[in-house]
Formats: structure tokens, sequence, C-alpha cells
């Protein structure tokens, strides 16, 4: 989300002024392109005040908060400009206050002034094609302030969507508040939401999510929630959501129990969250796996947020406890969060105005059967917008996460479109395969949201039907480029790693899990710039991937895990290297060839030692027709299929144990 305040605009004010006191420095919140700091590009003149870094604007005074109430063509163009460039920030909508300046006046305007300045906005909206909504008015000083969201206008076919993974521990009451928030039915207490959502039936009775699951929330240009579910099967109609919808939020429902680990890390990585929605229960507390999937969230660099459920059936003296316990948690020196307790609409103004600092950390308790706080829940979801925002003009590049096949339809894959612009019957490179090879295919068909769609751009989630595929020759992890990019495979890479948990020592030739995006590949450590690792070490090591080669971006984020070894780190280098493939694929064709062809060939057998000879160290002082024989009884040794080999049984029987003790040596 851009921040709230624009140049012309300070930092924040809200209502509550305890909520004031807990938000420490006023730094963190000061807009990205506006405020007299270090790190800000924009020019502070000798009075202090502010203008944006463009050499025309530099005589333009918009700090007043009067500069909206008849600016002149030259404000105007300012104002708008600068309006532009945090729509552009915030992903198509920002939080736009009215009232306030940053020339050390009082805040607030009369009722006249306010109307003038409202009706500058609402002109500069319609320029750049976008809706206003009020959010929030309030008194200050000299009069009154208001907030508005401004967000642009979308197509019917097409909408903002933000992704938001859901995590904690076991019977948090994940599933349970998508039950409620998609469906918009309150709970029984019983587990009666969340059936719903689940995929299998091994789900349904135990009641725990062991996949990764997808859900939708719908928020028409109002802000209001359009999930209307069938009056029938209770189903949800995806596409007539999101043709409603200006801005879909995807939930991505996580598993919580430790032995699904494996798909958690998965999801958090191979489906590009925005944001991170960590559930704690208010009676069992901070227990299990919700710091395993904060360490993670903060690891990939994913904002947090806390919803603490269960809030009706807990006693207030154990929800203290758990609210202490948790602020303290997210003070921590592995934290370093701000939290604040949202209980009114202006905190959460305030909270999604400045979420995208990554500082602070919103707390919200809800319950999901009375519906206790559900209301402010929903309105911070709708302020939330995309942290990822890609260029068109870039080379198309899409991550497969998952592949299915349709009857009638062929093979689909579904992913993220990372960068670029994807259109129906575009050729993209897939790849790569277990060879490090790119295939050119094309697209036949792209739906995001189960709504069949013309194109998809950077950061939306997609998928496509495949011409003359199948399913088995694509697997997770793979990759579909523009043929502009002139994709390689890597086998070898180097990463900066630092080790969160390790019971004893890493050292080279280990052996663990690599996650980065959605490529899930064991990676032997080859080679660090230290002896051993232990836990809380950094160091700089050369990984090689066991399977198969994968399609790697320098500065990619990754996880590396084995068992309750965690480590995280970025690849800094990538090898390149042509004769790496060969060495990695030649080895077993060199064995079937001499497994296959030494039966066949008794006359020539100088070509099967010459072959045998690469791999194992012979005796060079052989006679040419006994090593044949010996590879024969070395293979009739395994399975006797070949017939005819029965009459040398005594010589092979002789020859037999020295060539396989060659052999297996």
């Amino acid at each position: 989300m851009a921040s709230l305040t624009a140049e012309h605009e300070p930092g924040i004010t809200p209502g509550s002024g305890a909520l004031a006191d807990a938000l420490v420095p006023a730094s963190i919140f000061a807009p990205d392109r506006g405020g007299c700091g270090e790190e800000d590009g924009d020019e502070c003149l000798e009075d202090g005040d502010m203008t944006n870094g463009k050499p025309e604007d530099r005589r333009i005074d918009c700090s007043s908060k009067l500069a909206l109430v008849s600016p002149n063509g030259e404000q105007y163009d300012s104002l708008l400009r600068q309006l532009r460039d945090r729509m552009e920030e915030g992903c198509g909508e920002t939080i736009y206050v009215v009232g306030m300046g940053s020339d050390g006046g009082d805040w607030g305007l009369d009722e006249k002034d306010m109307e003038a300045s409202v009706a500058t906005v609402h002109s500069m909206c319609e320029q750049l094609d976008s809706d206003l909504i009020p959010l929030r008015e309030r008194t200050e000083a000299a009069g009154m302030v208001r907030d508005y969201l401004i967000r642009r206008r979308v197509g019917e076919l097409d909408f903002l969507e933000v992704r938001v993974a859901v995590v904690g521990n076991v019977d948090a009451g994940k599933s349970t508040l998508l039950g409620v928030l998609t469906h918009g039915e309150l709970d029984n207490g019983r587990g009666f939401a969340r059936q719903k959502l689940f995929r299998h039936k091994h789900e349904m009775e135990s009641g725990r999510t062991s996949s990764v699951g997808n859900d939708i929330l719908g928020f028409d240009q109002e802000g209001q929630v359009v999930n209307k579910p069938d009056s029938h099967g209770g189903s949800l109609d995806w596409t007539k959501i999101c043709e409603k919808s200006s801005k879909v939020i995807t939930f991505i429902d996580l598993a919580g129990h430790e032995k699904y680990l494996k798909t958690t890390v998965f999801g958090m990585t191979g489906h590009l969250p925005d944001f991170c929605m960590l559930m704690v229960g208010s009676n069992a507390g901070i227990v299990g796996m919700t710091k395993e999937h904060l360490g993670l969230a903060l690891a990939l660099n994913v904002p947090v947020f806390v919803v603490v459920t269960k809030i009706d059936m807990c006693p207030a003296n154990i929800l203290q406890e758990t609210l202490k316990l948790l602020q303290r948690l997210l003070k921590s020196p592995g934290c370093r969060k701000i939290p604040v307790l949202v209980q009114n609409k202006d905190d959460v103004i305030v909270a999604a105005s400045n979420f995208s600092s990554e500082r602070m950390c919103p707390i919200f308790q809800i319950s999901n059967v009375t519906g206790e706080n559900m209301d402010l829940l929903k309105m911070f979801l709708n302020l939330l917008s995309s942290r990822t925002s890609y260029r068109d003009d870039q080379p198309a590049e899409f991550q497969i996460d998952d592949t299915y096949s349709v009857p009638g339809v062929g093979t689909v894959v579904s992913g993220t479109t990372l960068r670029g612009l994807i259109r129906l019957n575009d050729t993209m490179l897939l790849g790569p395969d277990p060879l490090g090879s790119f295939i050119p295919i094309a697209v036949k068909s792209i739906h995001r949201k189960r709504m069949p769609v013309k194109e998809v751009r950077g950061g939306q989630t997609a998928s496509f039907a495949l011409k003359k595929i199948k399913r088995s020759s694509i697997r997770k992890g793979m990759v579909m480029v523009s043929p502009k990019l002139n994709p390689q495979a890597t086998w070898e890479f180097e990463a900066e790693i630092l080790v969160l948990h390790h019971p004893t020592t890493i050292s080279p030739r280990y052996q663990a899990m690599v996650h980065c995006g959605s490529i899930r590949q064991t990676a032997t450590i080859l080679s660090m710039n230290r002896d051993c690792l232990r836990t809380g070490d950094k160091a700089s090591v050369h990984f090689r991937f066991i399977k198969t080669p994968e399609y790697l971006h320098c500065d990619q984020r990754l996880v590396f895990r084995e068992g309750r070894t965690k480590a995280v780190g970025t690849i800094t280098k990538l090898l390149h290297s042509t004769n790496n493939m060969p060495s990695n694929s030649k080895p077993p064709q060199i064995k079937m060839q001499s497994t296959k062809k030494v039966p066949l060939r008794k006359e020539d057998g100088t070509m099967a030692t010459s072959d045998d000879a690469a791999t194992i160290a012979q005796p060079a002082s052989s006679s040419t027709s006994q090593p044949p024989k010996s590879g024969g009884g070395g293979r009739r040794r395994g399975g006797q299929r070949h017939k005819g080999k029965g009459q040398n049984s005594s010589t092979n029987s002789m020859a037999a144990p020295s060539s396989t003790a060659t052999g297996n040596s």
C-alpha cells in the first residue's frame, strides 16, 4: 500500500492517542517519495518546505493543506503527477488524506474549503480513471480531515489481486476463519465452516488441512464483500465473484501440522504470497509451529499480520497472557516488529496505510462463532495492496506450481506470472527437462480464478491449457519463459546461507532439500568458505542439484531444510558450465551401454573392454577372449536371462568372482 500521506501531507495522526504513542519513529511512516530525510531522493528547501525532486516542481509549493482548494494549472499538474506516482507505487490504489499539510499549520479545513478540495481530488481521479471511496472523517484543531481510498478502475474481466498466505499452529482456526470470510456464514463451534474448504476425504475426517488450499474473497468498488454462496450446494461461483469484484484476495490455506511442513514451505515459497496472516488460538497461545511459521515468513521477507481467534471461549486472563506473549515475541530481536492492537476503524486505516513498511504488525482479535471484529479484518483486507509490480515490457516469465489433466482440454498448468505479459496463443519455452533443454509450446487458453481471459501480466496467478504435451513430462518447478530470454538451466549455484537451526555441524557433501520459488529438489553441498557450519553461522556455499537442472535467478531467496535443520539464503551466482550437464547425465548411459552390448558382442571384446576401462580399472594383460566371458558371467549373476551361456559354466564360474569383485569395488 502506498504511504498514507502525500508529498503535501506529513506523518499520520491516528484517531486514538494511545496508538499514536505506540507508533514509534515518524520516519518509518514517512512517504517513500516524501519527507526531508537523508534517504529520500526529494530535495528540501531552506525553510523546510517540501517539493518534488523534479526541477519544474521546485517553485510550486504543494505542502499547504490549502493546495487542493483552488490550484492553478501548474500546481494541479504537480498534484496529479504526485498522485500518479503514488498509485503506481501502490499497484493501482492509495489512501489520500484531505485537510492535512506539512507546512506546520493546524490540520483541518472548514466546510467550504473541504468541498473545494474534494472536488479537486475528484477531478484528478477522473483524469486517472480511478474511483474515490470515502473511508473516514474526523475533526482536528482547524476543522475537518478526510481519508479517501483511491482505486484504479478495472474492466469486467480484470481485477486487482492480493495473495495472503494463512499460517499458524494446528487447531488455530485457519480453515474455519477462511470458511467464515469466504462463505459469509458464522461457525457453530463444531467445525461447520471449515467443511466447505476441505479437498480430501481424510481432511474432513481429521479436520486438518494437508494440502495447499486456494480460496477467494472479492470486494467491489465500495469495499463490500461480493461472495454469495450458492443456496443449494453452498459452493462459490468464482467466475461471478471475479466479474463483480474490483479486488480479489486469494487466501493460500496452508497446513499447520508439523508432518505437513514440506507442503507449508512450498506454499510460502512457490505461491509467492504478498502478505502472511499468522493465526494464533487465544486459548492455546503461541505453541507448536507458530514460531516456525513466523520465522519462515520473516526469512522470506513477507509482511505479517496476526489474527488471534476463539476470543469468545477464552477466559479474559488467558487472552491477556497470550497477547502479552505475542507482543514480546514480535518485539524480540529476531522479529523487531511494532505490534499494534487493532480495535476500531481508525486503527485499521492507520495499520493498512503503514503496513507495507514491514515494521508494523497489526494484531486482530476475532471470533468465528460470534463474528466479533470480523468487519475490521474485512476492511483491512480490502485496504491491502499488492507488493509486486512489474512492467509489461519485460520478457514474460511464468513459474509452474501445479499440473492437471483435464478431460476434453488436455494438460493444464497453474502458477504465477513473475513478470511481463502473456497473451493467448503466445509461444513460450517450457523447461528445463531432465537434460536441461527448453521446448517451444503454445498457450491454448488462459484462465484466472476459473474465469477465461485473453492475457495475464506480472504478479497475477493463472492457469494455461497447453497443446501437444503430456502431463507426465511437466513437473512443479518448471518455468515457461519468453524465447527472448534465451533461458539456460543450472546444475550448480552459489548461495549466501544463514543456518537457523542444526543439531550438529554441516560440512561438504551434506544433502538437504532446497526450496526456491516453486522448485523443490535435493541439493548437495560441494564446497563452502568455512570448514563446517553450526546454528547461527553464515557462509557462501556451492550447491549442486541431485536429479535435474533448474532455471534460477541471482538474488532469489531459498529455504534449505532437512529434518529439523533449517537454513535460509540468497542465490549469489549461477554457474553455467557446458560440461556440467553431460557429467551428470553420462554415467547412467555408459552403464546401460555396457550392460546391454556385452552379451551381444562376443567377438569384438575390445569394444566392451574399452568401454569398461573408462569406469573400471582392469589389468591390461588380459586375453581378448576372456573379458567378454567374465562380463557375461557378471551379467548372468544378476539374473540368468540369456540363453546359450550354459556351455561355458565351468570357465565362467572361475571368471565371475574376479570380474564382479573388480566391478563392485
